[in-house]
């Protein structure tokens, strides 16, 4: 699933660790989301928009892959 975590997080001028921090996850965590390697909790997904100041919907980018 794509996200919009690291635009996010920079126009905020928060780091991967300060992210991180506020999550209590690792920045491997967040480096790793970013770089769509790996899907959030859902509770870790709305800890990220808390964090970010964002709804879920924005924060991440869903693409139905069946063909209707």
């Amino acid at each position: 699933m794509e996200n919009n975590i690291k635009e996010l997080r920079q126009k905020r001028k928060l780091s991967q660790k300060d992210l991180a921090e506020s999550c209590s996850v690792s920045r491997q965590t967040i480096n790793a989301i970013e770089n769509n390697k790996y899907d959030p909790t859902l509770q870790l997904a709305f800890q990220l928009a808390s964090v970010l100041e964002t709804p879920l919907d924005e924060l991440f980018i869903y693409e139905n892959s069946s063909k209707e």
